[in-house]
């Protein structure tokens, strides 16, 4: 016991002393530039230099941007860390063959281009089981108004407005951008705020739904239970033609006057959605002088890694360049 009580002592003693020989520094305000580099060291200590080359993003997950049939819908945002300027901004709509989509599948991949000095904001829409077509493009449509609304709050340029998807999101993002003045398609949520987009980022998005079966799939694309069925309502695509066609973005290249431009990009092994849907795209694109550019990623399954590396990323980072306007 008598030993106990002497250790606890020493240690008391011990600590005091080390008290004494390195003083408390009070706290300062200091800024980074001001605040002193420490001289501490150790023996096996190494010392690296790390560039800022590759900036942090931030991310705001779930804002709410509207509510339609019971449905509280959102947004998945990422901008820049500590952004303080207008930054273009792209509307992100995630695909799910228009079922329940998963929002956050594509954060990761997606905050790369955030870190390229865009505001990225990923887009719920309603699943075909709750709301058929056009709801999935008039949720997309508010959610545009929703970024030009809130620009402020999230540092987005509202001259500089771009639209995105992949497979269904990527249907969603081609009418968005082709039908900016189909009252019949939108709705009057936001109206005061244009719908309006500089280019559009098609990623293998499906086109004509009832050519979906002519080319090699795994995917049945015809009966009343297949995704595009679910679409129309729960109805068998080609005995419902004239309900298909509305969903086609083809059908409105030709009134899409002075429309954004359109990037296509597909894989030649598609799985899901024949490459050939994209082909129709361009064609359309082509007969009527529509401004557009298309890439086929060679041996590229449904989204699969090619579309989300640096090569890619850099094609369609080259492409929106094109479009942004200077203020």
């Amino acid at each position: 016991m008598k030993t106990s009580v002497f250790s606890l002592f020493a240690c008391l003693l011990t600590i005091r002393g080390l008290a004494q020989i390195s003083p408390t520094i009070p706290p300062k305000p200091y800024t980074y530039a001001d605040f002193p580099e420490s001289k501490a060291s150790s023996k096996n200590m190494k010392v690296v230099s790390i560039g800022k080359d590759s900036p942090l993003v931030t991310y705001r997950p779930n804002i709410k941007y509207t509510t339609r049939d019971g449905l509280d819908l959102t947004l998945q945002i990422i901008e820049p860390t500590g952004a303080n300027g207008k930054m273009p901004c792209i509307v992100y709509v995630q695909g799910s063959a228009w079922m329940k989509q998963n929002v956050y599948a594509n954060l990761p991949q997606l905050a790369e281009f955030a870190r390229r000095g865009y505001v990225i904001a990923m887009v719920e829409y309603r699943p075909s089981s709750v709301a058929k077509f056009p709801a999935q493009l008039q949720d997309a449509k508010t959610a545009i108004r929703f970024m030009r609304q809130q620009a402020a709050a999230y540092h987005v340029d509202v001259d500089n407005l771009f639209i995105w998807g992949d497979s269904s999101g990527g249907h969603t993002a081609l009418l968005a951008g082709l039908t900016q003045n189909n009252p019949e398609l939108d709705t009057k949520d936001l109206d005061k705020y244009p719908i309006t987009v500089n280019a559009v980022v098609d990623f293998y998005g499906p086109t004509d739904i009832t050519q979906m079966n002519v080319e090699p799939s795994i995917f049945d694309h015809i009966s009343p239970k297949s995704p595009e069925g679910q679409l129309l309502g729960g109805k068998n695509v080609l005995e419902n033609k004239e309900l298909a066609a509305a969903t086609n973005p083809i059908k409105y290249i030709k009134d899409a006057k002075n429309g954004p431009p359109i990037l296509i990009i597909h894989g030649s092994k598609d799985r899901l959605v024949p490459f050939q849907q994209s082909v129709l795209l361009a064609d359309a694109l082509e007969k009527y002088n529509y401004r557009y550019q298309f890439y086929q990623l060679k041996g590229a399954d449904h989204g699969s890694a090619e579309f989300w590396t640096k090569e890619t990323f850099d094609l369609v980072e080259a492409f929106l360049k094109q479009y942004i306007v200077k203020n």
